[in-house]
């Protein structure tokens, strides 16, 4: 009776028990939608839901009476898939039916005034870039002599710089052909006169104004004019204006520029976003970094909502698309506490993988382990469960081992141009840093071969030990068996050597990660095999015949 008490006693208890738990932490990680240096779109989608849409943000430009960005907010919401779009074009259409004359400027401002004198599109109800009306003798003579009359010390210094003749991608303004430069310096002149550069900018502005007009060169204050020009011809006075309120230096004034002349497909996106985020900064940052595919997820982040374009540029990351399930579970704790969300996803993992080892353990190995006592430790499972949780980690991680790609967007040196700009070829896309199908596919085939090895190398374990011969021979019968110890090993040089092959001759697709996995499960598999089963069993044979021989 005591022998049946202690085998109950020590029966532990059912696989099931352990299965079940760890089957829901795995399946609470799987889908606890966060990453470290990504952005899931159920984040994108429940940082958007119930904030203001891009229609919505349409609808508020009218209601200010400022077509011009309304009309590219319009735009956007048609690529983005907005829903309210059409209600909102047909909104545009009659406002543009009842006030015409507010189309060519893209709205109604006080400080016009000075501008509609010699204007020339008067008839035209559409938009008109700024630089068409300011690029006249009479309208440039007109604004000038308005502009003479401010009392403040930037827009005088501004004005001087039409002296200067140290140019290098204009004319000088008060030579021939000049007018275009002639153009841009009024008009930033007007733009600082009418309060509608931020104050950053006015700094900049004005250091970079002092500095031409006492060393006599126009240095870098030439870019920026160039950018304005770049964007005047391109956006009406309302665009325009609404656009350098929101832009906080140089440096995005001139990325602005380099976007609207290298994505004009992606234009309205890119100025929406930057008006409803408030912070052209931001925006530009992102596309810079980014490129074309920074432009098609913040495409996405629209389509979302406000909050979602706000979630993306303040966190500056790429969107995770197709590397798995995008159920919303937990995306609000996540979008309110990210770094607990992440703890508690690879916290879940590790739990998960523990729980369904020491499940197979008691499913499959029970016996094993009650004949080999002390080859099993409980920490087995534990340290097992790391490894595979760091694994997981670096694999679910799609931007984490990739190198960021070259932007396609990147700021490039604009070559010396006399008044005008040349449209620059249209820059290669780069691949998205995402992990492919096939990559992950020939991870977890990798994976599946070592874990069919490391059961092999269990079950070949347990026939020595159940065989009723010495503890000499059964050490002998282990030392034979050291080559299908270190299968794993062969197998996985074997799959490396194998997918670089496949590489090179094309067949599949070139992937490092994918090749080199096949290695790393290899030395685990072995590193476990012989550290955690053969070592302690093979110290218990010797113990044994040691006993037996003294005995």
């Amino acid at each position: 009776m005591s022998t049946i008490s202690e085998d109950i006693a020590e029966r532990p208890a059912p696989w099931q028990l352990w299965l079940g738990p760890g089957i829901g932490l795995l399946l609470l990680a799987w889908l606890l939608p966060v990453n470290v240096k990504s952005l899931n779109t159920a984040l994108l989608r429940e940082a958007g839901r119930e904030t203001r849409t891009v229609a919505g943000f349409g609808r508020e430009l009218l209601e200010l009476d400022k077509p011009g960005p309304a009309a590219l907010a319009l735009e956007a919401a048609r690529k983005a898939g907005d829903s309210g779009a059409n209600a909102l074009g047909v909104i545009f259409d009659s406002f543009a039916a009842k006030h015409p004359e507010m189309m060519p400027w893209g709205g109604w401002d006080v400080a016009l005034e000075p501008l509609l004198v010699g204007r020339n599109a008067a008839s035209s109800a559409d938009s008109q870039p700024v630089l068409v009306f300011m690029v006249t003798q009479q309208a440039r003579d007109s604004l000038r002599k308005y502009l003479s009359a401010s009392r403040l010390p930037g827009v005088q210094t501004l004005l001087r710089t039409t002296e200067l003749t140290t140019t290098q991608r204009f004319v000088p303004a008060n030579r021939p052909g000049g007018q275009p430069l002639d153009a841009v310096i009024l008009l930033t002149a007007y733009l600082w006169q009418t309060e509608h550069l931020s104050a950053s900018l006015q700094r900049e502005v004005r250091a970079l104004a002092e500095s031409a007009v006492s060393t006599g060169q126009m240095g870098e204050l030439e870019d920026y004019y160039l950018d304005i020009l770049t964007l005047g011809k391109r956006l009406n006075w309302i665009q325009l204006s609404e656009l350098l309120r929101t832009t906080g230096s140089l440096g995005t004034v001139g990325q602005f520029a380099h976007l609207a002349r290298i994505a004009p497909e992606h234009h309205p996106v890119i100025y929406t976003a930057a008006l409803m985020t408030n912070s052209a900064d931001s925006v530009a940052r992102y596309l810079i970094t980014f490129g074309r595919p920074g432009a098609e997820q913040l495409q996405l982040a629209l389509s979302y909502g406000q909050g979602a374009v706000d979630q993306l540029v303040s966190r500056q990351v790429p969107v995770t698309r197709g590397a798995g399930p995008e159920f919303e579970f937990g995306a609000s704790f996540t979008l309110r506490h990210p770094e607990l969300a992440l703890l508690a996803k690879y916290a879940a993992f590790l739990g998960g993988i523990f729980l369904l080892l020491r499940s197979l353990d008691r499913r499959f190995f029970f016996s094993v382990e009650s004949t080999l006592r002390g080859a099993f430790p409980k920490m087995g499972s534990g340290l097992l469960a790391a490894i595979l949780t760091f694994i997981f980690f670096v694999f679910s991680e799609p931007f984490l081992l990739k190198a960021s790609p070259i932007p396609d967007y990147k700021v490039k040196l604009t070559i010396p141009i006399i008044g005008a700009l040349a449209a620059p070829d249209t820059a290669t896309p780069t691949t998205p840093a995402t992990m492919e199908y096939s990559t992950i596919a020939s991870i977890l085939i990798f994976a599946a071969i070592q874990v069919g090895v490391y059961f092999i190398c269990l079950l070949k374990i347990s026939e020595v030990a159940r065989t009723a011969l010495p503890s000499t021979t059964k050490l002998r019968l282990m030392e034979n068996e050291e080559n299908l110890f270190d299968g794993g090993l062969y197998i996985g040089i074997a799959g490396t050597a194998t997918a670089l092959v496949l590489q090179v001759l094309h067949l599949i697709d070139a992937n490092l990660l994918a090749a080199y996995s096949s290695n790393l499960f290899g030395i685990v598999c072995v590193a476990l095999v012989k550290i955690r089963h053969v070592r302690p069993y093979k110290r218990q044979l010797i113990l044994e015949i040691q006993q037996g021989a003294t005995a």
